[in-house]
């Protein structure tokens, strides 16, 4: 029996409908995305008929709290999640003035690697240890090596790593009391799943990038919950990626101002769903994204991995057994926070604007004068065997370099993070020509795009979309709205293509080359000192 306790809107947000429902509402057919990530929440509202986006926004207006009581630790509150998503629907449907009763489905995105742990009433039991928290490392490394790499790579195509059955591990030999108290373990958006529908569920996505996936077999892997000591019972029953997945309840209808009833028919981790909203869905595509991380997100129809576990492969959100979806996936922890760390913290006026930040970086040539950035210092990094060098700054010259010397060394620093990362992809088995990307968060910035470009030598392609919207569309497509793929990406353009610039070639190379230098001397230094 599921007990669903319904949300009540906190004082500092007020009604978050109060204004569309005072205003002329347009009436119309519509799909809802809800995107929960790490910093805000977005909605957005897609329209059925245009497959465009008829409304958007996100909550709160700053970045969400992530709660770090010891080094290296990364919570949330679940709770906060679901405020946060009334909030955001509430303000897309007011500002563009759209009556939420036409929306006919819901879909969700949501940060992966997360875990919330819930007791019979469905309650969570602690904080959810997000995508970020590198509590969990040592606990993976010893399962790798306990249960044999070759085991770990052809079963489970990853190392056990700081993944979520491994942060689950984590809590069972530190919190025991807590983890006896446990019903189930939930990703972040099988719980929002659960709010929404009073169905406690997951995907087979979902179980994959927890690493709980066992690929040869097509089911739960067994042999990892045995090791871990983990009851089988604790992994919620498997739902499709796409397909009704459950019916909105009266308590979620009311909070967020839609009809009961209507299904939430998709579900998907953040980067299998980027990759969704970029129409990324065939072998040999890319998609990448730069928010608060940097990602790039290769598709395989065949299961692939590197031998040393630095990218991470997943089941896809098309994946059949007829026709398979594997997702290989690179992850620099330190994109868009270093981009805002740098705003808060490296001179200039109290609040510069993204885009003066970006005029000023644009003033700097490229290679930064010898300047060069690790972005490394948003916790444990995967390309670097799960190393943590952190955040440096190497070659600084007080009488040579400015502060557009630093905003453009950091948005090369996190390029050049990438760009070994997409190394090791093409060595693994997935080439990497062309990338498509949202056109936002750091690839809103031209020398971002133009370093990316020129570093990697591929061809940059960004689309008006993004986690929500895919979302969106997601709910059209597992709801049987959209028919075919073509009328499901009816709506989606490309904004701008870049293309390497032959002339700048060679400085990059040299800036790339410096970079990988840096990164090696602060690694060795870093091995010699532990």
């Amino acid at each position: 029996m599921y007990i669903y306790v319904p949300h009540v809107p906190s004082r500092r947000h007020g009604n978050p409908h109060a204004a569309y429902e005072r205003s002329v509402m347009k009436n119309g057919r519509y799909l809802l995305g809800l995107d929960i990530g790490s910093s805000s929440v977005k909605a957005s509202i897609l329209d059925i008929d245009t497959g465009q986006a008829a409304g958007a926004a996100s909550s709160p207006d700053h970045e969400l709290e992530i709660i770090a009581p010891r080094p290296g630790w990364a919570e949330q509150r679940p709770d906060t999640w679901w405020e946060h998503a009334i909030a955001a629907t509430g303000r897309a449907a007011a500002a563009s003035g759209i009556s939420l009763t036409g929306v006919e489905a819901v879909g969700i995105s949501y940060q992966m690697h997360g875990l919330v742990l819930v007791d019979k009433n469905v309650k969570p039991l602690r904080n959810a240890i997000i995508w970020c928290d590198s509590r969990a490392v040592e606990t993976g490394d010893r399962a790798f090596n306990a249960l044999g790499r070759e085991r770990c790579l052809t079963h489970l195509l990853n190392s056990p790593g700081n993944f979520t059955a491994s942060k689950l591990k984590w809590v069972k030999d530190n919190e025991p009391e807590l983890f006896g108290r446990a019903w189930k373990m939930m990703l972040p958006g099988d719980y929002l799943a659960w709010l929404l529908t009073g169905e406690v569920t997951t995907t087979c996505s979902g179980l994959s990038e927890a690493v709980l996936w066992d690929f040869p077999g097509s089911r739960t892997a067994a042999f990892l919950l045995e090791h871990y000591g983990i009851p089988a019972g604790m992994l919620p029953p498997l739902v499709p990626a796409f397909g009704v997945q459950g019916r909105l309840t009266g308590a979620a209808s009311a909070s967020l101002g839609v009809r009961a009833g209507i299904p939430v028919s998709y579900r998907a981790g953040d980067q299998p769903n980027n990759a969704y909203a970029l129409n990324v869905l065939d072998p040999g595509e890319i998609a990448a994204t730069a928010g608060t991380s940097g990602v790039v997100y290769g598709v395989l129809d065949r299961p692939r991995f590197d031998p040393d576990s630095r990218v991470n492969t997943f089941v896809h959100v098309n994946h059949t057994d007829g026709s398979p979806r594997y997702g290989m996936l690179l992850c620099v922890n330190g994109a868009g926070i270093l981009n805002s760390w740098v705003r808060h913290n490296g001179g200039g006026a109290a609040g510069l604007a993204y885009d003066e930040m970006n005029r000023l970086a644009a003033t700097a040539p490229a290679g930064c004068d010898g300047l060069s950035l690790l972005p490394f210092g948003n916790g444990a990094e995967r390309t670097l065997g799960n190393a943590a060098p952190g955040c440096s700054v190497h070659n600084l010259q007080f009488t040579r370099h400015t502060r557009a010397h630093l905003y453009r060394a950091a948005q090369e620093g996190i390029v050049f993070a990438l760009a070994a990362g997409m190394g090791i992809m093409r060595k693994a088995g997935c080439s990497v020509s062309k990338v498509r990307a949202g056109n936002a968060n750091m690839f809103l910035s031209p020398v971002f795009c133009e370093a990316f470009a020129g570093t990697t030598g591929t061809v940059v392609e960004l689309f008006s979309t993004d986690g929500a919207q895919g979302a969106a569309r997601g709910a059209g497509a597992g709801a049987g709205i959209f028919a075919t793929r073509e009328d499901a990406f009816a709506g989606l353009k490309c904004v701008r293509t870049i293309t390497p610039d032959p002339a700048l070639a060679g400085r990059y190379a040299e800036a790339f080359s410096r970079w990988r230098a840096a990164l090696t001397a602060t690694l060795d230094n870093r091995g010699a000192s532990s």
